[in-house]
C-alpha cells in the first residue's frame, strides 16, 4: 500500500508537470516564495536521497545536493535547465521504482541508513517504511505548491 501511495503520488506530480509550461515552473509558486523550478530539482534531490537512506545503491544525482537542499531558491548558484531536471526526476523515481519491486515487505521495517542500531532497537519506528511514508507526505505538500503555477 505504501508503494502504491508513493506512485500515485509520482503519477499526480508527473501529471502536474506535464500540464505547466517551463515559463509557468520559472514562477515563483507564490509571492517571495521558491519557484517551481527549484521545486522539482528539490523533489528530485530529496527522491535521490532514498537510495542512501533505503540502503539501495549510489545516488544518481548527489551534485543536486547543493542547489536544492543546501540553498535557497535565492542563492544565485546555477540550476540545470527544466528539461534536465524533468529527466533527473524521471529516472530517478524510475530507477527507485525497479529498486523498490526487491524489497521484501519485511525488509522495510529494517533499519534506514541515518539510524545507529542502538538508537533504532529503543525506536523500531525509524525504519525504511517511515522513511518512504515520509518522503510520499513531503511529495504531496510540495505538489500542492505546485498547483498554484496552473493558469486558471
Amino acid at each position: 500500500m505504501a508503494i502504491s501511495n508513493w506512485e500515485l503520488q509520482n503519477t499526480r506530480l508527473n501529471s502536474l508537470l506535464n500540464k505547466l509550461t517551463d515559463e509557468q515552473l520559472a514562477a515563483q509558486t507564490a509571492p517571495g516564495r521558491n519557484s517551481g523550478v527549484y521545486l522539482l530539482g528539490h523533489l528530485a534531490a530529496v527522491s535521490d536521497g532514498l537510495f542512501t537512506y533505503l540502503e539501495l545503491g549510489d545516488r544518481l544525482y548527489p551534485q543536486l545536493d547543493e542547489v536544492f537542499l543546501k540553498n535557497a531558491d535565492t542563492s544565485g548558484l546555477p540550476k540545470p535547465s527544466i528539461a534536465q531536471l524533468k529527466e533527473y526526476w524521471h529516472r530517478v523515481n524510475t530507477t527507485l521504482k525497479q529498486k523498490f519491486d526487491t524489497i521484501q515487505p519485511a525488509d522495510w521495517l529494517t533499519k534506514h541508513s541515518a539510524v545507529s542500531a542502538e538508537d533504532f532497537a529503543k525506536e523500531p519506528h525509524r525504519n525504511k517504511l517511515n522513511i518512504l511514508l515520509n518522503r510520499t507526505n513531503h511529495q504531496a505538500y510540495h505538489m500542492g505548491q505546485l498547483t498554484y503555477l496552473v493558469k486558471k
